[in-house]
């Protein structure tokens, strides 16, 4: 029998564009194989490095890294921009290639500009994962909810998933358009004028709230609304009242239908903050899917 040597491009992550739904369906099989486990630990990367670059900050996705890596046995290095030699003015590509020169053996990254993960992955030669570029992909986000949603129903073809809020700058509406169309779920957006990305309409269609609301997984966005100071929607109590998740709409909800969002939560802007943790909101079990994910995604860049 000849032995497979899954090629680097295979091996990283650097969005969900182009996986098909066999890979996708491989690795929401292999998550549920780590969440069995009840080990906090099982060392199957005791003698591998890997390095988490983070060039923009999010704690909880960095924590979640890093406790999927700690449970495979890895070793980390925590690398925040911050408090590093970029503020000075050294460029991501060097900064990466540091250190893979120290040795690392894969390289979670998460940074602002387009574009430089796609060309940072040509001239490196350990793997890469995606841990959020600019509002382009946050493919270990779209994976988690795909999980939370097969926990739910058991099947994800022929859902209908209601994405709503800032698709424009959301890389988490991105990701799980593409996984979600590959996997043959509906996919509808809602977003104020000021807050569409015309580009994505052919993929998935602009529907209004009350539209919104009649689908089986409802997922609201995290708005910032300092980006949209000239939109029309000027205050968080605006937003809640023509987009948010009110107590009010929630009832009007499928019986089975759930609620998601990718957090950190605005409470009382994009929902209502009794909704973060009604019986049929996900956005706590969704944090929780996230470390047997990032698990899968780690072991699949070393295997």
């Amino acid at each position: 029998m000849i032995a497979y040597h899954p090629s680097l491009r295979d091996r990283q992550l650097l969005g969900l564009k182009d996986m098909g739904a066999a890979e996708l369906e491989s690795i929401l099989k292999r998550a549920a194989y780590w969440e069995a486990h009840e080990e906090k630990r099982i060392p199957v990367l005791e003698h591998r490095f890997i390095a988490n670059m983070f060039f923009e900050n999010s704690t909880r996705t960095r924590f979640s890294f890093e406790m999927a890596q700690k449970r495979l046995g890895a070793q980390v290095l925590n690398f925040a921009a911050a408090a590093s030699s970029v503020e000075k003015g050294e460029s991501v590509y060097d900064t990466v290639r540091t250190l893979e020169s120290m040795g690392i053996d894969a390289g979670v990254i998460r940074l602002k500009p387009i574009g430089v993960l796609e060309e940072l992955a040509k001239h490196v030669k350990v793997p890469l994962i995606n841990a959020g570029d600019g509002n382009n992909e946050h493919p270990t986000q779209a994976l988690l909810d795909l999980y939370t949603m097969k926990k739910q129903f058991g099947e994800i073809r022929g859902l209908t998933v209601s994405i709503v809020g800032d698709i424009k700058h959301s890389r988490v509406a991105r990701s799980n358009l593409w996984a979600l169309k590959a996997l043959g779920a509906n996919v509808k957006f809602c977003a104020p004028h000021s807050m569409q990305a015309a580009e994505l309409e052919e993929h998935a269609p602009y529907v209004t709230m009350d539209e919104a609301l009649d689908a089986d997984v409802v997922m609201m966005l995290r708005v910032q609304l300092e980006r949209h100071a000239e939109g029309v929607l000027k205050s968080a109590d605006e937003y809640r009242a023509q987009y948010g998740l009110t107590t009010q709409r929630a009832a009007k909800m499928k019986p089975h239908a759930i609620i998601m969002h990718p957090a950190p939560v605005n409470r009382d802007v994009e929902i209502d903050s009794e909704l973060v943790e009604a019986p049929n909101s996900r956005i706590f079990p969704q944090m929780q899917n996230g470390v047997p994910i990032r698990m899968v995604v780690v072991e699949r860049a070393l295997r």
